[in-house]
């Protein structure tokens, strides 16, 4: 994956405080923007630079409620969240123990990017987890 990103420097800024993110690369563009970076999060890289769409004449980026999320599984869910509200995410769907066996959250970042916060707590066969879906949302899934 690899975001476009309004004000690159000011992510990086905000990953590494709001994630522990370690800076790995990154590649100066015009303009003062960021052409590429690379942070390291856990053992994930995630690849992101500034939007440039003005420059390449492309539609600007979409904000807000866009169709994707960031997975990030942790050792600990609780303090990266802690973390992450305190650096300014937003909660959409508070972190907590779901059917599948992970503790589980969903955060909006000041960037507009979706992040799941995650850990396994018990490993789950995918037998029980279809029935604790079924009785959690009142019916079975096919």
């Amino acid at each position: 994956m690899h975001l476009s990103v309004v004000g690159a420097a000011k992510f990086l800024d905000f990953v590494k405080s709001a994630f522990g993110a370690e800076e790995v690369h990154r590649s100066p563009g015009p303009g003062g923007k960021i052409m590429h970076a690379t942070v390291k999060i856990g053992d994930s890289l995630l690849m992101l630079g500034d939007d440039f769409s003005e420059e390449f004449h492309m539609p600007p980026p979409v904000r807000g409620n866009l169709p994707v999320t960031i997975h990030l599984y942790v050792p600990d869910a609780q303090a990266t969240w802690d973390r992450a509200v305190a650096a300014g995410c937003e909660v959409k769907m508070p972190l907590a123990d779901q059917f599948w066996g992970d503790r589980c959250g969903h955060l909006r970042d000041p960037f507009g990017f979706t992040w799941a916060i995650a850990q396994t707590v018990e490993i789950v066969t995918p037998e029980e987890a279809q029935a604790r879906a079924a009785k959690q949302f009142g019916g079975g899934h096919s």
